[in-house]
C-alpha cells in the first residue's frame, strides 16, 4: 500500500521497469490451483510462530545475499540488536526504509515485544531470512522452499509468518 491506502500495481511496475531497462519480461510464478489451507488449531498466544523475511536481511558478519538466484537462507537470532541487522537486495531503492528501520522488512523489536506481552507464545529463534528476489523457479521450489519448511519442521511451528519485500 502507498502512504495515501491505494494499492501499489507491483507486478505490473516491476513488468515496465524491467521493460524500460531491457530487459527480457520476467515470468511471474502462476500458480496451477488454489493453495493448501491449514485452520490454525490454537489460539496465537500458545503458539509457536516460525518467520520468513524475504528483504535480504543478515546480521552483521554474516555473508551478505547475492544477487542473483541466491537461494541461501540466513538464520538471524531473535535477540539481534537493530543495529547489527544489515540488508542485501537486487533493487537497491526498496532498501533506504529497512536500512532507517530495519523493523519493516524484519519486525524483530515488534516480535519481540508480543511474545513478551503473552500475545504471541513463541517466536521461534532463530527467524530466517532469503533474497526476495530469485528469478529462477527451479531453484526455490528445488533448493529454497525444502530448506525452509525443514527448518519449520525442525523447528516444530505452529503458524508462519511470511514478511515479503
Amino acid at each position: 500500500m502507498t502512504r495515501m491506502g491505494k494499492p501499489v500495481a507491483y507486478i505490473e511496475a516491476i513488468t515496465e521497469r524491467y521493460r524500460k531497462l531491457g530487459y527480457e519480461p520476467y515470468r511471474w510464478f502462476r500458480r496451477d490451483g488454489a493453495p493448501a489451507w491449514t485452520a490454525v488449531t490454537k489460539p496465537l498466544a500458545e503458539s509457536r510462530l516460525g518467520v520468513l523475511s524475504t528483504a535480504g536481511g543478515y546480521v552483521r558478519g554474516q555473508v551478505a545475499f547475492h544477487y542473483k538466484d541466491d537461494t541461501s537462507l540466513r538464520a538471524i537470532p531473535k535477540a539481534t540488536p537493530r543495529d547489527q541487522l544489515r540488508f542485501a537486495h537486487l533493487t537497491e531503492n526498496y532498501l533506504v526504509g529497512p536500512r532507517r528501520d530495519p523493523n519493516c522488512m524484519l519486525p524483530l523489536e515488534p516480535l519481540r515485544r508480543l511474545e513478551a506481552e503473552g500475545v504471541i507464545g513463541e517466536v521461534v529463534d532463530p527467524v530466517l531470512t532469503c533474497m526476495g528476489g530469485v528469478y529462477s523457479q527451479r531453484r526455490v521450489r528445488e533448493e529454497m522452499i525444502p530448506a525452509v519448511k525443514a527448518h519449520f519442521q525442525a523447528a516444530k511451528i505452529d503458524l508462519a509468518l511470511l514478511e515479503p519485500m
